[in-house]
């Protein structure tokens, strides 16, 4: 698989739907229980802020990552870290609620952007 190394930090949400859809990434929603369960995007995994760094020993270092939260600041962090540590990150620039915006879809059916 080709490094993607050429791409910005921050993604937009189509591209990073794209990578998504291609299964090029790790997407990982980082942020609480309650707006996980409020609406999410498809196939990504679920990992709390507080367990990243027990969970990065179980990630591929050479498959990239993308992370999101609701506006895209929690995941900046958690980018920034995991690039620190070697790892390809990338943050979904304005999170969930521009993947919203954008028009993608999140689930289950009835999904909503949780507030803070």
């Amino acid at each position: 698989m080709a490094a993607l190394d050429h791409l910005q930090e921050d993604l937009s949400p189509e591209e990073v739907r794209g990578l998504h859809a291609e299964g090029t990434v790790e997407l990982i929603d980082v942020r609480e229980p309650y707006e996980h369960d409020a609406g999410r995007i498809d196939g990504a995994r679920h990992v709390e802020i507080p367990a990243l760094t027990a969970a990065a020993a179980e990630l591929d270092p050479e498959r990239p990552i993308v992370f999101y939260c609701r506006s895209g600041h929690r995941s900046a962090m958690a980018t920034q870290a995991f690039r620190a540590s070697g790892f390809q990150a990338f943050n979904l620039t304005g999170g969930l609620v521009a993947w919203v915006a954008a028009g993608l879809p999140i689930v289950p059916e009835d999904a909503t952007v949780a507030d803070h």
